[in-house]
């Protein structure tokens, strides 16, 4: 189904091809002191090139998340972000991950 009108980009006239929502609980592991890490999750589904948006459901203090994509074809990565003096390990909860392809 293409959403006529929307863009990907203004470099880019080729209409979004598909819109969606997944739901999934991730399991991260621990993210070390005052560092960043990448870490990958299967999620059926996902291609190469899809933009993605990332809803992590709980706040902890110190990690964020840095950016969010597809490494390779059904495989979410995630950059996790700690800016305190010790390992945070981020909650396994369900995770929002919207999408355009």
């Amino acid at each position: 189904m293409g959403y006529p009108g929307l863009l990907q980009d203004a470099s880019n006239p080729t209409p979004i091809s598909t819109l969606f929502i997944i739901r999934q609980v991730l399991t991260p592991t621990a993210v070390g002191a005052n560092t960043t890490v990448e870490q990958t999750f299967t999620v059926p589904g996902l291609q190469v090139g899809d933009s993605l948006d990332i809803n992590k459901a709980s706040h902890q203090t110190g990690l964020s998340i840095g950016n969010v994509r597809v490494s390779a074809a059904n495989t979410l990565a995630i950059q996790y972000v700690n800016t305190t003096a010790g390992s945070i390990t981020p909650t396994s909860e369900q995770y929002i991950i919207g999408g355009q392809r």
